[in-house]
């Protein structure tokens, strides 16, 4: 979209062993850094992002999450350049934080510093603007992450990725499946479904080694499928092949309570129901345009008595509202918001 506004990007971030390949029509900078977690991570990444800002010529700059502000703000403070800061989730209140309140508290310093004196704020959903302007009095643009949608989407079969062809299929993807997302307890109620439901995951997280292993000692591998990150193109592809989407997050934290994942429109465009939890904004979709189902509390035995309602009514009984919604929540609508948005760097 940049290009379009006559603006070539340039895009920073990392560069892990299992990273797909990066196709981009515009400059990348993929760092491979010796640490992966904790401390060591953050520090290095946080310096080696200020010396590749300091030595690169930008004439603006874009800094994704927390994580990425103080490098960007230091930089556009030495060059005197304008800086759009794009927070995507409530960041300092993630389960990664909230249980570690020493690291969450110099995460908060930084926020607390550079915050109140960033001029131009993106965030995804009305409920995270809400937080930041209780705290800091900003108004924030609202931008819903909303990803645009590749040309050449593959048409698969079943058989293409080994699905069962008469199952029922639940399916969640993405690339945070991690604790607290509500995976455990999806697995836990299969217990409680017909034996044509099935689990698929597609993606990565770190509660994809404890669903294996929770898998295998309960003898669900017919019932649980795996399947390894995939690009933006073919995770499409594979997710039509679904039944009904999952977006199970629990409200254990303020950034999961307000968050909206962008799998949740990927589950709209695919033309499939949600299966949702009791989260602001996800619910809020859900329940308005009546494109599936909330539970009410993470109990696998609830989970499993609105999947079986779900699997009752059927993919093709929410096919109208779905399509109204896909209307509503598309691309081209958060596309002129962005644009507004980044009206600084252009």
């Amino acid at each position: 979209m940049l290009m379009d506004l006559g603006v070539t990007p340039i895009l920073v971030g990392r560069k892990l062993k299992e990273s797909l390949p990066l196709e981009r029509p515009y400059p990348t900078h993929r760092m491979r850094l010796l640490f992966r977690k904790k401390v060591w991570f953050y520090a290095e990444f946080q310096i080696r992002l200020f010396f590749f800002l300091l030595f690169t010529k930008a004439d603006g700059l874009l800094a994704n999450d927390l994580d990425t502000l103080l490098p960007n703000f230091i930089i556009a403070k030495i060059k005197g350049v304008p800086l759009v800061y794009d927070s995507h989730e409530y960041f300092c209140h993630t389960p990664e934080l909230v249980h570690r309140p020493g690291v969450q508290n110099v995460w908060l310093r930084v926020e607390r510093f550079i915050f109140p004196k960033l001029k131009h704020i993106i965030t995804v959903n009305p409920s995270i603007a809400q937080q930041y302007k209780e705290e800091y009095g900003k108004i924030l643009s609202v931008v819903r992450n909303i990803t645009p949608f590749p040309s050449d989407i593959p048409t698969y079969d079943r058989s293409d990725w080994n699905l069962p062809e008469e199952a029922f299929i639940f399916i969640n993807q993405g690339s945070g499946i991690n604790v607290d997302r509500g995976m455990e307890e999806m697995v836990d109620a299969l217990k409680y479904l017909p034996e044509k439901a099935i689990l698929l995951v597609v993606g990565r997280g770190d509660v994809i080694p404890i669903l294996k292993e929770k898998v295998l000692k309960e003898n669900l591998r017919s019932r649980v499928i795996f399947i390894p990150p995939q690009p933006y193109g073919k995770l499409l592809g594979i997710t039509r092949l679904a039944d009904c989407g999952l977006s199970l997050d629990k409200t254990t934290n303020a950034n999961y309570r307000f968050s909206l994942p962008n799998k949740l429109f990927d589950y709209i465009h695919a033309g499939l129901p949600v299966l949702g939890s009791s989260v602001v904004e996800v619910a809020k979709i859900i329940e308005n345009h009546k494109i599936g189902l909330v539970i009410k509390n993470h109990d696998p035995e609830e989970i499993a008595r609105q999947a079986v309602e779900i699997m009752r009514l059927g993919k093709s009984h929410y096919t109208q509202p779905l399509e109204k919604v896909a209307e509503i929540h598309n691309w081209e609508a958060e596309r002129k918001k962005l644009e507004t948005a980044l009206t600084p760097l252009i």
